[in-house]
């Protein structure tokens, strides 16, 4: 009797009509494939099943997130991911619908066959706990979002601490050919919007989507606002209040758990949004972005930081991605950034310059994962294996995506104008990135290292 995985790729190849750019190595211990491709581990028959019953990228991620499958030791990750990219970029995938007449010719007589007599056929297995149960409500309705928040960020600081590093900030940094390490790039990405925003003493700024406060500290001590930060999810604002505690800022930085619908204090000189958009979606942003014109004075600046997805071939629909959607950021929506700066216009705004980051978020994409790996231990103690897995593979994932141009990030500066249609900006953009230093009230520290772990940079 033939090996299981040459069985197994024998029948794979004659479903999908093409080759799989992957090796398999099946649960006795048998490998076939492609020589020298990476090298999948089906753990069990429950791989397959799952396989079976979501083709593609849905049942790839339930595998793996559920430990029926994994990689070969030796085998790279972000090596396996691009070729399951590639894979399913091709036009015979792409358009690949396997209906009853497909399984009932010969071809696909001989693979369902083989397919049986490995025990594949069965049940669809349960989805692993970490897939998220969808709240109920109306989209982006605030306890819907409240929902979909918490999945992602209330996992556990501590975790977030051996990801991120110390800085806890989590958008891309700003790789500066001074920034030799993840520590000074967030460094140096704080202080780049701390200077688009014309920040200086006594200026009232408002952060929405705050994270963990480290721009609210950065602006707060190296720039001398009064800064308000509002975020929906607990365990940010708890480590955000103990953060300003600790740094004396208190008197001059609040902490809100606070929906961004439900600001009303303005105005505000600046107000900055990084990394928050994303989880707007597309029926609430007009909200969003009226409602942030409406927080600011008149001259204020915003500062949009946001991740945007390529527009959509003509005709083509908008394919969301289900492992996103279901493991990551629930109920989370993209635009590309044309559609965001209309939307800004739209509100009021006046959009003054955009900034393209792509390949910026790569390299912090591949830090956090080298950061998660160096601390795997610690991090399945902490959130256990799955959810573990489920941050590796996105990250990794994501990190991929940014640098072969499928997403890419932008930080969007807008201002609303005076009453006789001023900026306020100076003529040239190299006049309003210098950083005025008369007006800071501290010099900007070096970034720290990583300690005993160079970076991947």
């Amino acid at each position: 009797m033939a090996k299981l995985a040459g069985q197994l790729v024998e029948a794979l190849d004659g479903l999908v009509g093409v080759p799989v750019p992957l090796r398999v190595q099946a649960w006795d211990g048998s490998v076939a494939g492609p020589p020298g491709a990476p090298t999948l581990v089906l753990r069990n028959r429950r791989a397959l099943r799952r396989l079976l019953w979501q083709p593609g990228e849905l049942g790839l991620a339930r595998a793996y997130v559920a430990g029926d499958l994994d990689l070969a030791p030796g085998t790279d990750l972000y090596e396996t991911l691009s070729a399951v990219a590639r894979f399913a970029e091709l036009p015979e995938i792409r358009t690949l619908s396997l209906g009853p007449r497909d399984v009932l010719d010969a071809r696909g007589r001989r693979a369902v066959a083989a397919l049986l007599r490995v025990g594949a056929v069965g049940p669809e297995p349960t989805p692993p706990p970490e897939e998220v149960r969808r709240a109920g409500g109306r989209l982006h309705s605030r306890g819907r979002d409240r929902a979909a928040i918490s999945h992602h960020y209330d996992v556990g600081n501590d975790f977030y601490g051996l990801v991120l590093g110390p800085s806890m900030v989590y958008s891309c940094a700003y790789w500066t050919p001074g920034a030799k390490s993840l520590e000074a790039a967030q460094e140096a990405k704080l202080d780049l919007i701390c200077r688009k925003l014309d920040l200086h003493p006594g200026m009232r700024l408002l952060d929405v989507g705050c994270g963990w406060g480290s721009l609210l500290l950065h602006a707060a001590e190296h720039y001398g606002v009064t800064a308000v930060g509002v975020s929906i999810s607990r365990e940010q604002v708890a480590l955000a209040r103990a953060r300003v505690e600790e740094a004396g800022l208190a008197d001059r930085v609040e902490v809100r758990l606070q929906d961004y619908r439900e600001i009303t204090d303005g105005p505000f000189d600046a107000v900055s949004s990084v990394g928050m958009a994303e989880h707007v979606g597309a029926e609430q942003y007009r909200v969003y972005a009226e409602g942030l014109y409406r927080l600011l004075a008149p001259g204020g600046r915003l500062l949009n930081h946001q991740i945007a997805r390529r527009p959509d071939h003509p005709g083509e629909p908008h394919r969301t991605s289900p492992f996103i959607d279901r493991y990551v950021f629930p109920d989370g929506e993209l635009s590309p950034v044309g559609s965001t700066v209309a939307r800004l216009e739209e509100a009021g705004f006046e959009v003054r310059d955009v900034e393209a980051l792509r390949e910026h978020y790569g390299l912090t994409l591949r830090e956090w994962v080298a950061n998660l790996e160096a601390h795997w231990t610690e991090a399945v103690r902490l959130v256990g294996l799955g959810r573990a897995r489920v941050w590796r593979l996105y990250m990794a994932a994501s990190a991929l995506a940014f640098e072969q141009n499928r997403i890419g990030v932008n930080q969007i500066l807008a201002v609303r104008g005076t009453e006789q249609g001023g900026s306020g900006l100076p003529p040239t953009r190299e006049e309003w990135l210098v950083r005025p230093a008369a007006e800071v009230t501290a010099a900007t520290p070096v970034g720290t290292d990583l300690g005993d772990r160079r970076s991947v940079r």
